[in-house]
């Protein structure tokens, strides 16, 4: 077709380097950036990163699919990896380095996570148990069920976001993960920036733990940072959604006699009601 592919003398493993400084780097979000860095370095220049860029070839593709399930990674993973590799070959397929994708090719299909929506009894069972154990965040539970926020969006809320007076929340950033620690960032679409209705139950309940909150900050005082996150730790950080996971969330699900389910599902249980 008159067009001339030259990738020179470069190996698969120092082009992805320069993708990911040139192409990647300050166009995404940092956690992202990160996970595509951490699945280069890990996973794919360990195994093809001495190959040459020209000389790739679907079969190495397919290859190091194998190779990542025969090394106990889920599907899900390894279409991960396929996923980042794809994109930086289709990068250099418009930069005019290489005539296809090598990675055009198919990726695992994920076995699909069973959703467990609760029951509208297992609600209530649930709301009951934070109530009457006195846990911190029953306000945190009443928002994610009766709204269906993320997890991260629920733990990037500020006070200045909800108007207890319209009874409305705008959700317009979310507690991301970047270079080990966790700390607000925007929320995973553009669309997830939005305005919510709430219901008097929600009003009542934020209402509740603002109170305690308040409380919270006197008792400490100095040693109190405040962020003005509706939802923070004892000292006023971001909290860590791992520690909410297994110090309250699961321990409230099994004094209810509940399912262990995942803090996802909650979500779905909103849709679901």
């Amino acid at each position: 077709g008159g067009l001339i592919f030259d990738a020179g003398n470069l190996t698969v493993g120092e082009y992805l380097d320069s993708w990911l400084s040139d192409s990647v780097r300050g166009t995404v979000r940092p956690s992202t950036f990160e996970r595509h860095e951490g699945i280069i370095r890990l996973h794919i220049k360990p195994s093809l990163g001495r190959v040459w860029l020209k000389k790739l070839t679907p079969a190495h593709v397919r290859g190091l699919h194998r190779e990542k399930l025969d090394a106990g990674l889920a599907p899900a993973t390894v279409r991960k990896i396929h996923s980042t590799l794809h994109k930086a070959l289709s990068q250099a397929v418009s930069d005019g380095i290489v005539p296809r994708n090598a990675a055009d090719v198919k990726a695992p299909r994920p076995t699909p996570e069973e959703m467990r929506p609760l029951s509208e009894a297992e609600v209530r069972a649930f709301l009951d148990v934070a109530r009457e154990s006195g846990d911190r965040f029953e306000a945190l539970y009443v928002l994610a069920i009766t709204t269906g926020l993320r997890r991260g969006e629920l733990l990037g809320l500020r006070w200045d976001d909800v108007s207890m007076e319209r009874s409305t929340l705008r959700v317009g950033r979310a507690l991301v993960r970047e270079g080990g620690r966790h700390t607000l960032g925007e929320t995973k679409t553009r669309r997830g920036r939005r305005q919510i209705n709430l219901t008097s139950r929600t009003v009542s309940a934020l209402k509740a733990h603002r109170k305690k909150q308040l409380e919270e900050k006197i008792k400490l005082s100095g040693l109190y940072k405040d962020h003005g996150l509706i939802f923070a730790t004892r000292v006023g950080t971001p909290i860590n959604p791992e520690n909410l996971v297994n110090r309250s969330f699961k321990p409230l699900l099994e004094r209810a006699s509940l399912p262990e389910i995942r803090f996802h599902d909650l979500r779905h249980t909103c849709a679901t009601l």
